[in-house]
């Protein structure tokens, strides 16, 4: 059996049911742990008792987020290393975590959560990721074409100086401020605002379906853009659609749920080697390996120390390192 024909039948089957394994994890364990038929009875008969109120109101929202935020990162994370062709790009690589960073940051010192409510800071995030990725885009185009070398190096050099900026900001803020912007940078899947969650996850299913359509391209341009040319692909036009689709996509993502680092840069690795270098399965597989990871890591941050809970990109960071390391020890072992 080929592997394409693995992927499909036996690669994504498997990642679907670990998404809706880590689903079910999601919902029933933590401080109060439900059985999946007492979770399954809430669902179907709510109530008003403080028991319904955590499955539905707290664990619900979050489950939902995560899958959503995680398959985002890592099918953004699969369309950057495609169209980079670099296995360590990810989608904090273009400086678009650090320019969300800085609008956060601006928000919480300026005091404007106060004035404007809730919904400040993900806009305040996703206005300053959106800025960055213009300036990026403007910045490593030449001539109206999209050059990956330039734009890479643009998107490295401003996330150096975002994080600069963030630091600034960090010095001259109030404790109290201070406490915010910390908390934000380590990432969090706390948000219960039902339209911004619904929104995330619409997005990144739309993201996933165009992402999809542009698959054939990928598969091109891994040869490299002439080749890619040759082949009748306009290498121009897929750069830009899927920079900006990924850059947009990761965004919002930042913007509603912090810097959750590595998902995007661990997790299409990993199912390449499952499901190898076809991107009309390796998307999906990104999409459905980075949902679950993100939703199985916020049970261990829920769950390691409870009742108190570690920040979640701190749980990604540490597994996604490790993961990194023996992918790469394995790789080099897999070398002649």
């Amino acid at each position: 059996m080929n592997r394409q024909r693995v992927a499909w039948t036996i690669v994504l089957p498997s990642l679907l049911l670990l998404l809706l394994a880590s689903i079910a994890a999601g919902l029933c364990v933590g401080e109060v742990c439900f059985t999946p038929l007492e979770a399954a009875r809430l669902f179907t008969s709510p109530g008003e008792d403080a028991v319904t109120f955590v499955l539905l109101r707290l664990r619900l929202p979050r489950v939902l987020l995560g899958c959503a935020v995680g398959g985002a990162l890592g099918l953004s994370g699969a369309i950057l290393q495609g169209v980079f062709r670099n296995p360590l790009v990810e989608p904090y690589t273009l400086g678009i975590s650090g320019g969300a960073s800085v609008g956060v940051s601006l928000a919480i010192v300026l005091s404007l959560r106060a004035a404007w409510g809730g919904l400040t800071l993900p806009l305040a995030g996703f206005a300053g990721a959106l800025l960055t990725v213009a300036l990026v885009y403007g910045l490593g185009t030449r001539r109206g074409g999209a050059r990956v070398e330039s734009l890479l190096l643009t998107g490295v050099m401003i996330s150096f100086i975002s994080s600069s900026l963030v630091m600034l900001l960090m010095a001259t803020a109030k404790s109290e401020d201070l406490h915010g912007i910390i908390f934000w940078i380590m990432g969090a899947l706390n948000e219960t605002d039902a339209n911004l969650i619904r929104l995330v996850g619409v997005a990144s299913l739309l993201s996933l379906l165009i992402a999809c359509f542009h698959a054939p391209a990928l598969n091109a341009m891994r040869l490299g853009a002439e080749p890619a040319r040759q082949l009748g692909v306009n290498v121009g036009r897929h750069v830009r659609a899927l920079f900006l689709l990924s850059s947009i996509l990761t965004g919002a993502c930042v913007s509603v749920a912090g810097l959750i680092g590595f998902v995007g840069l661990i997790i299409p690795r990993l199912v390449l080697r499952a499901v190898g270098n076809d991107y009309r399965a390796l998307l999906p597989a990104s999409f459905l390996g980075g949902a679950a990871f993100l939703v199985l890591s916020d049970i261990i941050a829920r769950a390691i120390i409870a009742p108190l809970e570690l920040p979640i990109g701190v749980i990604t960071g540490i597994t996604g390192g490790v993961i990194f390391i023996l992918i790469s020890r394995a790789s080099r072992k897999e070398r002649p």
